[in-house]
């Protein structure tokens, strides 16, 4: 049964505005969410703008419908079965990886020494680019059951102390030209593998604000998160931020895979 709801033409103005100049539609979600906006609500809101734009399709004009039997923009997200085998261990090309802990919504995972002290890396990578690389990217792909050249290349992050990473999603919005292109390319991004170089000595928890989980970082442990069904739906409830880092530095490896072959921009 479809569901209307409120849209005031104000609102989606002020939407269709910030996304006409170039802010970022994770951005725009997070401030319709400090505004008590309930997570789902805003990205549906900010989702249905976003795919008007893109399409040339008329803007909702004062009221937003969510048909939950639709696979449209605004439709609610509906998980399928997690890519991950089930199961509190998992063979993974080299190594047999044990689960620490499942959530359904987002459809999350904790893994435990998903990569060895010597494999804790430290610079961006282009996929397959060493034996190393080719040796981490075959154990993601079993698993996630996506063939390795669905990911795109890893990529390292150091964030010093004071550094966060405020609430964001890690699929992409089709607001700007470039964003459109990948996604022509390649398809969304369905899943991220975070990987933890590093023990924190303070902070630096990634957080999931609408589950209300935090993870701790720990090294060689992975977090595991998708957010990509097989209609095409992306989940708002993925919604994630890094916490600030209070006491020495974090440094994760980050793994997005796509719906289909990831072919770089010039590739």
């Amino acid at each position: 049964m479809a569901i209307t709801i409120d849209f005031p033409n104000p609102l989606r103005d002020w939407i269709a505005r910030n996304l006409g100049r170039g802010v970022a539609a994770p951005d725009i979600v997070s401030e319709l969410i400090a505004q008590r906006t309930p997570p789902e609500l805003a990205a549906a809101m900010v989702g249905a703008v976003a795919h008007a734009l893109a399409h040339g399709t008329p803007l909702a004009d004062g009221k937003l419908i969510l048909d939950p039997h639709e696979h449209g923009a605004g439709a609610p997200y509906r998980a399928g079965a997690m890519r991950l085998p089930s199961g509190p261990r998992i063979l993974a090309h080299d190594r047999e990886i044990c689960v620490l802990a499942r959530m359904a919504r987002p459809s999350t995972a904790i893994l435990a020494d998903v990569l060895d002290a010597e494999e804790c890396l430290g610079m961006f990578f282009r996929p397959g680019e060493t034996p190393l690389i080719e040796r981490i990217e075959r154990r993601i792909a079993c698993l996630t059951g996506l063939p390795m050249d669905h990911g795109e290349g890893l990529q390292i992050l150091r964030y010093p102390t004071g550094a966060e990473n405020t609430p964001h999603f890690d699929y992409l919005m089709p607001t700007n030209a470039a964003n459109r292109d990948s996604l022509a390319r390649s398809g969304q991004r369905v899943c991220t593998l975070i990987m933890y170089l590093n023990e924190v000595p303070a902070g630096g928890e990634t957080t999931f604000p609408e589950s209300g989980w935090t993870i701790v970082p720990r090294r060689g442990h992975a977090l595991y998160f998708e957010y990509g069904n097989a209609a095409g739906q992306t989940d708002p409830a993925s919604l994630h931020a890094g916490a600030p880092v209070r006491a020495g530095e974090k440094w994760i490896a980050t793994k997005w895979l796509r719906s289909r072959k990831f072919m770089p921009r010039g590739g």
